[in-house]
């Protein structure tokens, strides 16, 4: 089977069981607090209802606030594209660098808060404030922790990373465990949930990305939506093949491909059961608190990298 096309449905999967994903966690939180739930398909129907609605938009509205939802999903889509689901080995393989990918998630970060602030409202400026301040902890963070597995691969490309760790022997490293625990604090709060931030709230005094999506509507607040839903799919994605990427397949043929997406779909339900958990026995932490746990996920990544050049040492 050709590699281009294995490259094209594996970004058509992540794009389209993106809201799959989101509704599966509403529904095991449903379970979780004894309700029914809206069921795995609300958020491809709020989706659909959203795209055919009319778009309003303000009068004093710039060219900024019309593009930016295009910008975001276009960047967020892109960064789910070079990030492997069953095929280690693809044509992006050489693009697939996990640098480039917290850059282009940092693109589309940044249009969303200017968009936020180009209505110039309270709402939107201080969700755009907010934004900013925490993704310059949350960055850092999954940077430090990406790091701690580029220094034995050599390399920040993801597909060496992830064949690195494929043909390295199972073993419970200090230095491994820091950093995926870094790196899921930092997914929570890159995703604004519970703790750090709630999707579903619109409290002024909490809400974070729903304060600068607020004036959006119809099919811009459709994109806005669905890069966030791609964006969980992405991150739990890039867990999965940073630190548990075996069963991945290393050549294109059917039974491999068969089995690496089982197993992918497997894992990703595991993370997102998980986090369902979480928000259901977590509370939200208050706003002047989420400094203080971005700040404890890099010094927990940053215990990672010194276990590993203790490690190396001999130490």
């Amino acid at each position: 089977m050709s590699s281009i096309l294995i490259q094209i449905i594996q970004a058509l999967l992540l794009l389209l069981l993106a809201p799959l994903a989101t509704g599966f966690v509403s529904t095991c939180k449903a379970r979780l607090q004894n309700r029914r739930g809206a069921g795995l398909l609300q958020p491809w129907r709020n989706l659909r209802k959203l795209f055919v609605k009319e778009v309003v938009i303000a009068s004093h509205a710039s060219w900024l606030f019309r593009t930016a939802p295009y910008v975001v999903f276009t960047a967020t889509a892109i960064a789910a594209s070079v990030v492997p689901a069953m095929l280690v080995d693809t044509p992006l393989s050489l693009t697939a660098d996990v640098i480039a990918l917290v850059a282009l998630l940092a693109l589309a970060r940044f249009f969303l808060a200017l968009a936020g602030m180009d209505i110039g409202t309270a709402f939107g400026g201080m969700g755009a404030s907010r934004e900013m301040t925490f993704a310059a902890l949350a960055e850092p963070a999954m940077l430090m922790s990406i790091f701690v597995l580029s220094l034995s691969a050599h390399s920040t490309n993801l597909t060496t990373m992830i064949t690195h760790t494929i043909h390295t022997s199972f073993a419970l490293h200090p230095s491994l465990a820091f950093a995926m625990v870094a790196m899921l604090m930092v997914a929570v709060a890159e995703n604004g949930r519970i703790p750090v931030d709630n999707p579903t709230t619109h409290l002024e005094l909490t809400m974070i990305h729903e304060a600068m999506i607020l004036e959006y509507s119809g099919r811009h607040l459709a994109l806005m939506e669905w890069a966030s839903m791609i964006k969980l799919i992405l991150f739990a994605t890039l867990i999965i093949d940073l630190f548990m990427p075996w069963g991945m397949a290393m050549q294109a043929t059917p039974t491999a491909l068969a089995i690496a997406l089982g197993l992918w779909l497997l894992k990703l339900a595991g993370l997102l059961l998980a986090m369902a958990l979480a928000e259901t026995a977590l509370a939200k932490l208050r706003l002047f608190e989420v400094p203080e746990y971005l700040s404890g996920a890099f010094i927990i990544a940053f215990l990672g990298l010194l276990s590993y050049y203790m490690l190396e040492a001999g130490v």
